[in-house]
């Protein structure tokens, strides 16, 4: 009897379990025709939004009729002071140089960098004498009170260069890591029979949105292959601008290419294959590098909670005795 009832529960689940997989074979073929396919509206939804994007954009780009420039004007406040204080002529092609690798070009940038140099050490001078003679009532001689005021002047003479180098090692490390990319198109351009002004122009539009400064440093190299008489100049305005080594040697390229009409893509191959050598070099000693910084954190923050977890369990059992 009971050897019968066991062959009746497995003939039962056998038939159960028949019947569960076919039913989700039926379900499996059947599932495409049942259940409507939602991909193909999705396209075509994400398809007409793009273009209302794409024709609200250009008509808020065409409603404006202001000029798009990469130079801008002075302000009229800085230009009056500059003005007052004779000022347009103490400028060095250095700050100018310095001013162009920090992406300031022009008139504008120039004349609001010496006034700033002016009016923040005066600024810094007067919000010190403030801070200490009259909200803190620091309880320090006037000679250390004066010394005070004076590093605070000192240091908002100071603060517009190192904000410019500062501005300059941030752009210089954009350029530096999306330029092996830039190459690498670059040379696919020129070996399908592209121009190196055509291939400029279509590397800057790729790349941007690696890296808006190396695109904008190419549009302009473009536009000065254009206009100017010399193209030697063009591109070393190029290397000047970022002050690369990697550039520089690209450049040295191709003002060779220019003046001896040797092959252009094999020294860019080249070049390529160095410079991405050389971001994979940095970025090693940076991995390098990674362990000594971290030692100070670990034992600042990490072993005393370590030491916390591991002792206390046996200060609890000895406060217990």
């Amino acid at each position: 009897m009971g050897t019968a009832l066991l062959i009746y529960n497995m003939d039962l689940l056998i038939a159960l379990s028949a019947g569960i997989s076919a039913f989700a074979a039926i379900l499996v073929v059947s599932w495409p025709y049942v259940v409507r396919d939602h991909l193909a509206e999705r396209m075509a939804q994400a398809t007409s939004e793009s273009e209302r994007i794409r024709v609200r954009e250009r008509s808020r780009l065409n409603a404006q009729n202001k000029p798009i420039s990469l130079r801008s004007e002075p302000k009229r406040l800085y230009k009056l002071i500059v003005d007052r204080l004779n000022l347009a002529g103490t400028e060095d092609s250095i700050t100018v140089k310095n001013l162009r690798m920090a992406g300031y070009r022009g008139e504008g940038p120039i004349t609001a960098y010496l006034a700033i140099r002016q009016l923040a050490p005066l600024g810094m001078f007067v919000l010190a004498v403030l801070y200490v003679f009259v909200i803190l009532h620091l309880d320090y001689p006037l000679f250390v009170k004066l010394a005070i005021v004076m590093a605070a002047a000192s240091l908002g003479y100071y603060t517009p260069p190192l904000y410019v180098k500062n501005k300059i090692a941030k752009r210089q490390t954009s350029i530096r890591r999306s330029w092996p990319d830039a190459l690498d198109l670059l040379l696919i351009c020129v070996e399908s029979g592209m121009g190196i002004e055509g291939a400029f122009r279509k590397v800057s539009s790729e790349i941007g949105s690696q890296s808006v400064e190396l695109a904008e440093e190419l549009v302009l190299t473009t536009a000065e292959l254009s206009y100017l008489q010399d193209r030697r100049k063009a591109y070393e305005n190029l290397a000047e601008r970022t002050g690369l080594e990697g550039v520089k040697g690209v450049v040295t390229s191709l003002i060779q290419s220019e003046k001896y009409g040797t092959a252009l893509s094999q020294s860019l191959r080249v070049q390529a294959q160095e410079n991405r050598d050389m971001r994979m070099s940095e970025a090693e000693k940076k991995a390098a590098a990674l362990p000594p910084k971290l030692t100070v954190p670990m034992i600042i923050f990490f072993l005393p909670v370590l030491f916390a977890v591991i002792i206390t369990p046996a200060v609890i059992q000895f406060l217990k005795l």
